[in-house]
């Protein structure tokens, strides 16, 4: 391990973050230990306890890091001047993408995490952020009159619940972007059009 002290602390940092989240997906959080972490980033078990007090502490910290990446990517990827359509299909695209590239992060945020007492909070917490972004960037996209702010949030809670569900299929290598994207807009994208609008109202043309 010579040299490892010359790596700048915010490197060293996001090494530690990388293996454990490798470590976490592959194992599990109970089966995960601070030695097997260590190893995998090449450091000493004494390095790791000084950056990151406790194994809690480094996996609320990989939590964290990877919620923020994904909230980073899904408004990154969205452009109001688009047609609502397109819109939604960037959304839904951009939300399987990331899974799909970064299928570990995703298998420690909302498997390891959510089934792993004491960081169902922390998860919350990130799926709320996910939630509160999507309901903007559908009110921003949305030119229908009469939407409410509940129109907004409800059509994102249900992009966001049936885009997880088809996430993990995607993160088994079980089905294509590609495929998977147009299966979601084609639920997904009837409810869009339907925001604001009453029950008898009709939907209105592509």
């Amino acid at each position: 391990m010579a040299g490892t002290k010359r790596l700048p602390r915010a490197v060293r940092e996001q090494q530690m973050l990388d293996a454990a989240i490798a470590e976490f997906s592959d194992n599990g959080y109970a089966e995960t230990s601070m030695d097997t972490i260590a190893a995998r980033a090449q450091i000493s078990k004494p390095m790791l306890y000084l950056y990151y007090g406790s194994k809690d502490e480094l996996f609320t910290a990989c939590i964290e890091r990877e919620s923020g990446r994904f909230l980073e990517i899904m408004s990154g990827g969205f452009d109001p001047d688009l047609r609502q359509r397109d819109q939604a299909r960037i959304l839904v695209r951009e939300f399987l993408r990331y899974v799909y590239e970064h299928a570990a992060s995703w298998r420690v945020l909302y498997r390891v995490a959510s089934s792993s007492a004491g960081f169902s909070d922390a998860v919350t917490r990130s799926r709320g952020q996910i939630t509160e972004m999507i309901t903007e960037l559908i009110r921003r996209g949305t030119t229908v009159d009469g939407a409410s702010d509940v129109d907004f949030e409800l059509t994102a809670v249900a992009l966001v619940g049936a885009s997880e569900a088809v996430a993990d299929r995607i993160s088994e290598g079980d089905v294509s972007i590609d495929r998977a994207t147009e299966l979601l807009m084609g639920i997904i994208w009837r409810g869009l059009q339907g925001v604001g609008s009453g029950p008898d109202s009709a939907a209105p043309e592509d």
